[in-house]
């Protein structure tokens, strides 16, 4: 095995596809998620939802419920106090407690269907949904708005009465359903148009998506007589989970402690809380622990998608290729409370590439649908998948190799991008040769196939993290970390833990802990969590290394520059190495009670320096023209990971990615109908790809290391999902000579569109 060097340390594990720790318990069903936790005694909680859209909740009796033999508790709206408005951040979103209180349980209206209105806990399911039907809930129906252009018109029905536009000037003084309008400018992009000789402007729509989780939420909670609270749920934020529950119960954080089980995929949709505390506030209720368990339609009807978007791209360029100035307006579905992912579209419009002028306007603006949760890279493959296109129609209109207009363009280390910062070392170009040099991109096609290559950025974050080592009494190692597992953390770490400590890989078994066993961590997103949980790793591994260097010094009667740890072990220098032997993590174990006690040490950091991510993608296609259907025939990612900790995780980072844009991209969206309700809540209706719908994803790790990490690591999770929707429109365009400018190019579109160019042969 080849060893290279970093921080001094001679690296074994790093970069090698290690057997992950959680893989056993996986494959044979062994590992708990969500709904496999239970308590002696438990009570089963049921929720009851808004059939309507939009409308007053004018009164709730719940006495008949609670008569009902079996019922041991209800809650309401009365059962929680109202928030003051305050925002915080939830990943890379934000939201407000105002907010989150009214989505977790209706208070004076219900503003999507599916809105949680009040919940039981009873001794079983069946009376569970019996008591629900016992509830009488009188409303007071609302017109209702699901589009976002149609919510932005002044005459739309209000869903707010108290959200005023914020950041335009003066102050309105009527409410809207617009809740915020933010803007980056760099340059003068009027002038910058003035020196143009090509110039595309088109406009753009995309559908709401759900993460499609496949695991459903779900939560065990029990409240002891003295208030303290224990939780268990599927989360990537255990930290988070009991900060919201504190907050919205009124309860000491320090009493509440939440474990997070393990997560059947996550992707941005479970950093926010539905169900865990309408659990708590039952099971306090009741004085039993209570269960809840979404179903997959109430997923679909009461949890978060991701923003719909209308999106507008202006982009100029110069006769060889240059882009000489960039505009372009984002208006994004927030649901039915504000916080959509429109910030980071706006961050990330432009990013990936060097434009001297460059101005984008985003709205936040809600609607009657449900609040949306981040998604993987939130708002990002929305604005790219604009940019990407109309780049695309430039380098046709130019005659210009795309991979080439991209390389003229790209950014690079230097480039100031328009949301603020200068970028260090960067690898776009790397991916754009990278892809360039593969045999895809030269292999012949057919008629009906197009090919489409599409680039993306996501600006990852760090944050606060805490991890723990502690060495055991034989010399192995436990590492504990605080963010939950998704995507192949533990082996990550434990890779990082084994080469910074000179130990065996298998001799390091990590685990994720509850929020009462590990210091603050913040949520698994942002691709965050092994940039910033490695970091910590190497520094509790820094304080390991130095308290065996001091007692080696103690036990040798030595001074501290005649010892080094090196290769697992602290070493005698010069003459003292003809005195005695060097000592390994194990000798140093055995004698940990005689030379000061326990040994171990802890990563506690704020993370910063995270390097962003940027990819290319590359992707086959042929469109039947009798039946619109599109086959995804070859695909090949292509991605600045700045340093694998484990490459086949950051694989298949790369190629889930690549499989939920192009879900995305053909086929995914919520469909509603002109009542405001939801008509494919389901997998039967809501289309996913499958196994079988997609080929291998071929995915070519690029590594151009990040300065800021001590092995160079960027976060890789989220930059993947970016440019499949612009490479797959692309495609279409090369296949069919159709600009698509609509998502999803499900079947019926597609055959409507090649209806109209007499193109079809249906």
């Amino acid at each position: 095995m080849a060893e290279t060097m970093t921080n001094g340390n001679s690296q074994t594990y790093v970069g090698t596809r290690t057997i992950r720790p959680d893989g056993a318990d996986k494959v044979t069903g062994r590992a708990r998620f969500g709904a496999d936790f239970n308590l002696p005694g438990q009570l089963i909680g049921r929720v009851l939802r808004s059939p309507h859209p939009h409308a007053r909740i004018v009164s709730i009796d719940t006495s008949r419920a609670e008569a009902l033999p079996g019922v041991k508790a209800v809650i309401t709206r009365a059962d929680f106090a109202d928030q003051s408005s305050e925002f915080i951040p939830a990943g890379e979103m934000m939201m407000n407690y105002k907010d989150v209180v009214r989505n977790v349980m209706a208070r004076e209206k219900a503003l999507y269907e599916g809105h949680a209105v009040a919940a039981v806990a009873a001794t079983s399911a069946a009376i569970a949904r019996r008591a629900l039907k016992l509830i009488e809930v009188k409303y007071e129906v609302l017109p209702h708005v699901i589009d976002v252009v149609e919510a932005m018109q002044p005459n739309a029905p209000l869903l707010h009465d108290d959200l005023f536009t914020v950041g335009v000037e003066p102050k309105p003084e009527k409410p809207s359903n617009i809740a915020k309008r933010v803007e980056i400018k760099q340059g003068d992009v009027e002038a910058g148009f003035k020196k143009a000789d090509l110039v595309i402007e088109r406009e753009f729509k995309t559908a709401p998506v759900h993460q499609g989780y496949i695991e459903p939420h779900a939560a065990l909670a029990s409240v002891s007589e003295d208030g303290s609270t224990e939780l268990w749920c599927t989360t990537q934020g255990h930290f988070i989970v009991r900060a919201h529950c504190a907050r919205l119960l009124g309860l000491d954080i320090g009493k509440v402690r939440v474990t997070a089980s393990e997560i059947g995929g996550g992707f941005g949709g479970k950093t926010v809380v539905y169900l865990e505390p309408l659990a708590i506030a039952l099971s306090k209720k009741a004085k039993r622990p209570v269960k809840m368990v979404m179903s997959r339609e109430e997923v679909f009807k009461a949890s978060g998608p991701t923003s719909g978007a209308t999106v507008r791209v202006k982009l100029g360029a110069t006769k060889e290729g240059k882009f000489v100035a960039a505009f372009a307006e984002l208006k994004y579905q927030a649901g039915a409370f504000q916080g959509s992912p429109v910030q980071p579209g706006v961050m990330c419009a432009f990013a990936p590439y060097d434009i001297e002028h460059v101005h984008v306007i985003g709205y936040d603006v809600v609607s009657n649908r449900p609040k949306v949760a981040a998604y993987r890279a939130p708002g990002a493959p929305i604005s790219e998948y604009a940019v990407e296109s109309v780049v695309d129609e430039i380098a046709k209109k130019l005659e210009i190799d795309p991979i080439d207009l991209r390389m003229q363009n790209a950014a690079r280390e230097g480039t100031k991008a328009a949301y603020g910062p200068k970028f260090g070392p960067v690898g776009l170009e790397e991916t754009l040769n990278a892809i360039k040099k593969t045999e895809h991109w030269n292999a012949p096609l057919r008629k009906w196939q197009g090919r489409g290559v599409a680039s993306g950025f996501w600006f990852n974050i760090g944050g606060e993290t805490c991890a723990s080592l502690t060495v055991n009494e034989d010399g192995t190692i436990s590492l504990m970390a605080g963010t939950p597992d998704i995507g192949g953390l533990r082996a990550s770490l434990a890779a990082v833990a084994a080469d910074e400590l000179g130990v065996p890989y298998d001799k390091v078994r990590p685990i994720i802990g509850d929020t009462g066993s590990v210091g603050f961590n913040f949520l698994t997103g942002g691709s965050r969590s092994a940039f910033s949980g490695s970091m910590a790793i190497v520094e509790a591994a820094k304080q390991i290394k130095a308290e065996l260097c001091a007692r080696a010094c103690k036990l040798w009667e030595a001074k501290p520059d005649q010892v080094e740890f090196s290769g697992g072990s602290v070493k005698p220098l010069g003459a003292l190495a003809e005195k005695v032997k060097p000592m390994s993590i194990a000798d140093f174990a055995k004698v940990a009670g005689k030379t000061g006690g326990p040994i171990g040490g802890v990563g506690r950091i704020n993370a910063q320096g995270a390097g962003p991510g940027f990819g290319t993608h590359l992707v086959d296609l042929e469109v039947d023209p009798e039946t619109g259907r599109v086959t995804i025939l070859r695909y090949t990612v292509a991605q600045d990971a700045g340093r694998a900790l484990h490459p086949a995780y950051v694989e298949g980072q790369f190629q889930g990615g690549a499989v939920q844009g192009i879900g995305w991209a053909l086929n995914e969206e919520y469909i509603y109908g002109s009542d405001g309700k939801l008509q494919n809540a389901g997998f039967l209706d809501y289309r996913m790809p499958v196994a079988s719908d997609v080929p291998m994803i071929d995915a070519i790790i690029v590594e151009v290391a990040n300065p800021k990490h001590p092995y160079g690591v960027r976060g890789v999770g989220e930059t993947p999902i970016v440019p499949p929707l612009g490479a797959i429109a692309n495609a279409m365009e090369s296949a069919t000579g159709i600009r698509f400018t609509e998502l999803p190019m499900s079947p019926p579109k597609v055959l409507k569109a090649l209806k109209e160019k007499g193109l079809s042969r249906a």
